[in-house]
């Protein structure tokens, strides 16, 4: 083959290549307080955000005993004292993920940093902490909605990121994770049996062991619970207050008629309800 033959054609390849490789990795927007990290093999990009969502603490109700001792780990470790990664299970819509974005609200201006991985990107998280072992920063680590099926192994990755494995653990970042389940990982009824299990397993309880190993590595864990009548009326009285707008009879009945429709009162009902209700002309805002 003549060279220039094979330049015209090495170079048609090049360019095919260039269409199916990911973009060189560019430097962090380090300004940003927020950011997103997505796996790229087994590194990634950690993307700013330049608009998080967050809000003070105070628009959150019916959780004053799980914030007080968030922020009081979250001082902790802003403060350059021990802190504990941190697992907040419960029930759905009560406050679990609000109240991390919130915490960004409060400590940005302490060097509080967010940065939010989704559980498909949890490979790379050793890339990820080496990329932020050297900044002065702070940073939490959300895992939002949390939960690992059977046979996925994702998890081994979020295990050796919350101990450290053989290297000592990234002292500038914290692991904050939200859950519907405690322990992370399904369980069956043949677990409890005490013998093989039915599906061939020597030891068992090796097994389970295994599975709820994950959730012990978060040092504090904090416990979510359904919200009552008054809990939902004050999160609905919190949110109006932040759209500038009175909780009055109108209001609190049109919002109970809102739960009612929706067969849920919880803080992410409350939001959703305000929302609307903010959104509405003056002259609509009425019970439906």
């Amino acid at each position: 083959m003549k060279p220039a033959k094979f330049l015209k054609l090495a170079a048609s390849v090049l360019r095919r290549l260039d269409v199916l490789l990911p973009p060189e990795a560019a430097e962090p927007d380090w300004k940003a307080l927020a950011y997103r990290w997505q796996s790229i093999g087994r590194r990634g990009v950690l993307e700013s955000l330049p608009q998080p969502h967050t809000f003070p603490l105070n628009r959150l109700a019916a959780v004053d005993a799980q914030t007080a001792r968030l922020v009081r780990n979250t001082e902790q470790f802003l403060e350059g004292r021990p802190a504990n990664n941190v697992l907040m299970t419960g029930a759905r819509g009560t406050g679990k993920s609000s109240l991390v974005k919130a915490l960004l609200h409060e400590y940005a201006d302490r060097g509080l940093r967010l940065i939010e991985v989704d559980k498909t990107d949890l490979t790379s998280l050793p890339a990820l902490l080496t990329l932020l072992e050297k900044r002065k920063e702070k940073y939490i680590v959300f895992c939002d909605d949390l939960s690992f099926e059977s046979g996925d192994d994702t998890y081994k990755a979020l295990k050796t990121a919350l101990d450290g494995g053989l290297s000592q653990r990234c002292g500038n970042v914290l692991v904050y994770a939200t859950s519907n389940r405690r322990h992370l990982m399904p369980e069956y009824m043949d677990e409890n049996l005490a013998v093989t299990g039915g599906r061939g397993e020597v030891h068992p309880q090796e097994a389970v062991e295994e599975k709820v190993s994950l959730s012990d590595r978060f040092g504090l864990w904090l416990s979510f619970y359904p919200f009552d009548q008054n809990d939902y009326l004050q999160a609905v009285a919190n949110w109006l207050d932040d759209y500038g707008l009175p909780f009055d009879d109108t209001a609190r009945q049109a919002a109970l008629s809102w739960s009612l429709s929706r067969g849920s009162r919880s803080g992410r009902v409350a939001w959703q309800f305000a929302c609307d209700w903010a959104g509405r002309l003056p002259e609509q805002r009425i019970v439906d």
